[in-house]
């Protein structure tokens, strides 16, 4: 009976671990830039291999889950300043500082080893500067101010750009056209939530909003400026023959769509445009993301 229920005791205390180990990867993100990079790769190759797109996108999550892991390995402390992480695994001590860190090193390690023996040394090489750029720069400069979304941005931009290089080994316009449409929605994206949780961040010390008056007009006027950018470099994949005009149009439509939302956050300056200028952009990048699949040359 006693070995029983020790059995039991071993197993929840194991599920309990592998759930918090879970958590550590940002399950919603690592998805959402896993797709992001499916994208870029689907565009890339002329024949999708199933098995190949199956591995890309397991290597993407790893390696984005590994980054992720750093980032919390590093905010521990400031996460229990936060509500919106106090309940993350580090913080409430869930898991131990050497869990999360040999976390990481067997998702990074599991990661490169997929996209060195299935893909290419450059998607390996550009997927690991990307994670320390995330993991060991960008996390620290949240502290500094706004620098740190343009830091921020370059990581969060590469995903449809390792996919491209993964699928033809390869760098050019294309990839740097995809690349460039995820950059510049970076800030509208990212500025919308440090808008929205710019109270919960200033418990953190985290100085993220690029005016020094916070939630002001000069902010919601640089979210419009970078905005705006995604309008002409939406037609960059029909110039470059990369998709058809139909694509264009979409991503001109709601490009304009998402900039209206930016000119509606100039007017009110306050949280609920935020939020919503932050949804608008969960749908943008999907959406024109999509069309440029489907309407593929």
């Amino acid at each position: 009976m006693i070995g029983s229920e020790q059995t039991i005791q071993a197993t929840n205390v194991g599920l309990s671990k592998a759930k918090a180990l879970f958590e550590l990867t940002k399950f919603r993100l690592s998805v959402l830039v896993t797709f992001s990079g499916i994208i870029g790769y689907c565009l890339g190759t002329s024949h999708i291999d199933w098995g190949h797109l199956f591995l890309f996108a397991l290597a993407s999550f790893t390696i984005t889950g590994a980054a992720n892991t750093i980032n919390q390995i590093l905010e521990r402390d400031l996460d229990k300043l936060m509500k919106r992480t106090r309940n993350r695994p580090l913080p409430t001590g869930r898991l131990s500082v050497r869990d999360a860190i040999i976390w990481a090193i067997l998702l990074g390690v599991l990661a490169t080893f997929i996209f060195v023996a299935f893909f290419n040394i450059r998607t390996a090489a550009l997927a690991l500067f990307s994670l320390i750029l995330y993991g060991f720069v960008y996390t620290p400069l949240k502290r500094v101010g706004s620098v740190a979304v343009l830091v921020g941005a370059f990581p969060g931009a590469f995903p449809p750009m390792i996919g491209w290089i993964a699928a033809t080994n390869q760098f050019g316009l294309e990839p740097g056209i995809l690349f460039a449409i995820q950059f510049f929605w970076q800030f509208p994206h990212f500025w919308a939530i440090a808008w929205v949780a710019d109270e919960d961040y200033k418990r953190a010390g985290y100085r993220l909003l690029p005016s020094e008056g916070g939630k002001d007009l000069n902010t919601a006027f640089q979210i419009m400026i970078n905005a705006l950018f995604l309008i002409p470099v939406g037609w960059l994949p029909y110039k470059l023959g990369m998709t058809g005009i139909n694509s264009a149009f979409i991503a001109t439509i709601f490009g304009i769509l998402f900039l209206a939302q930016t000119f509606h956050l100039m007017r009110k300056c306050n949280d609920k445009t935020a939020l919503q200028l932050m949804f608008g952009s969960f749908l943008y990048l999907p959406i024109v993301q999509i069309a440029f699949l489907l309407d593929k040359v």
